[in-house]
């Protein structure tokens, strides 16, 4: 079924797009994207009207049902893609004026080609290249083949279109000197034009939330982002400015746009746990670049408690994965972490890692399943212990914060997927 209605798709996208003119930012890279996504749209909207994918729609069937303004994939209801045709048939043939002047679209890439497909649909006026890293080296076979398909995007600017692209990534640095479009770039380097710099964790009002400067031709912007956590949201803050400001909006105007700015679902979101602890829920997806970022996150935070970590696997790391497992857990000992504890079998390579580098065994706790670490981990909180909860799409780790949230019930609002109750 997906062979058939990819072209479909496509064609309906592509036509949708020539009809209604939209100004489409296009967003790749192996890390990044998502709150880099956020960000923008958290901006735009101030403007704008925009709209940008939701859940995971950053693929072949995915993006063209964010052009199309579809929030639901008809899966295997035939019943529910009839109605998502007669929806398409309508906006076709009558139009609509509430259909968003920018489009925000996110762009998987997983195998090589994808950038070129995705950008056949939707050919971008303003590219953003967020960061280069390991996931999906499983399929690309190396770093190298990451940065030529996520940079293969440059290729599809016009003179006068913008590329936004991350300074501080020195694997982006070719991408940065061979750019035959307009350019901005933003990052903590000194040489970006989109600056951040002073990123704290910090609490204000009794809020934990990340603080730092937001520089700009000469200008400067002190920014807070409640309940957001971590350098990489001040980041993608920098990214969204660097958008907006290609598209003629000012630095005031933007940060107050992104003080309202809030992270995805399972993106180092801050939830209340049992018995006054406090989660970070990283679930969504991981990376030992990510997981790396986000133990930094963990070491930060003021608190009188304990720094816990909990790990499900990292899939999809190929020859590296066991190399790239221990160096995590090498990481988590050398920022002074108390416990570690491992869901899955490639997360004992954490484990190992942890061990090797000097972390007392004692403190190192592996299950097989995430219910019974969750519930483990449940009777032996104490108020103020931070944990942080991070693994794969596939390793499920929701389930682990579900079985340590304060308020359960709100599970569905707040999971980035279905728990067992």
């Amino acid at each position: 079924m997906r062979k058939i209605l990819h072209p479909i798709l496509k064609v309906l996208a592509i036509l949708v797009i020539r009809k209604y003119k939209p100004k489409i930012v296009a967003i790749t890279g192996s890390v990044g994207k998502t709150s880099a996504k956020e960000a923008i749209f958290s901006v735009l909207k101030s403007k704008y009207r925009a709209r940008r994918n939701i859940k995971n729609y950053n693929n072949e069937i995915g993006l063209p049902l964010t052009v199309l303004r579809i929030r639901k994939s008809g899966g295997r209801n035939i019943f529910r893609w009839i109605y998502i045709f007669w929806y398409i048939f309508k906006i076709l043939l009558i139009k609509d004026k509430d259909y968003p002047e920018v489009l925000i679209l996110e762009m998987g890439a997983d195998k090589r080609g994808d950038i070129k497909y995705l950008t056949s649909i939707a050919k971008p006026d303003i590219a953003v290249l967020t960061a280069i890293g390991h996931s999906h080296i499983e399929f690309f076979g190396s770093i190298e083949n990451i940065v030529k398909e996520k940079t293969s995007i440059l290729g599809k600017l016009d003179k006068d279109d913008w590329a936004i692209i991350n300074r501080d990534d020195t694997n982006l640095a070719p991408a940065i000197e061979k750019c035959k479009s307009k350019l901005k770039t933003f990052g903590q380097s000194e040489d970006a034009e989109v600056r951040i710099s002073n990123i704290k964790i910090t609490q204000r009002g009794g809020e934990y939330g990340t603080s730092f400067k937001l520089h700009y031709n000469g200008a400067e912007v002190p920014m807070f982002l409640p309940t957001v956590l971590g350098w990489q949201h001040a980041q993608a803050a920098a990214t969204a400015a660097a958008v907006a400001l290609s598209m003629g909006m000012n630095l005031v105007d933007v940060g107050e746009a992104l003080a309202k700015y809030r992270t995805a679902r399972g993106r180092t979101n801050l939830i209340l746990g049992v018995k006054g602890s406090y989660i970070i829920d990283d679930t969504y997806n991981s990376s030992p670049q990510s997981s790396k970022a986000a133990l930094e996150i963990l070491a930060q935070i003021p608190t009188k408690g304990r720094r816990i970590a909990v790990f499900g696997d990292m899939l999809e790391l190929g020859k590296v994965s066991e190399t790239a497992h221990r160096a995590v857990g090498k990481k988590l000992f050398e920022l002074g972490i108390e416990y570690l504890f491992v869901v899955g079998e490639r997360s004992r390579d954490i484990a190992r890692g942890a061990k090797e580098a000097g972390m007392s065994e004692d403190k190192i706790y592996h299950f097989p399943y995430t219910m019974e670490a969750g519930v483990f981990l449940q009777g032996r909180l104490k108020s103020d212990d931070i944990v942080l909860i991070k693994g794969s799409r596939g390793a499920k780790m929701e389930q682990v914060v579900y079985e340590i949230m304060a308020k359960p019930w709100l599970a569905d609002d707040l999971l980035v997927g279905p728990v067992s109750k």
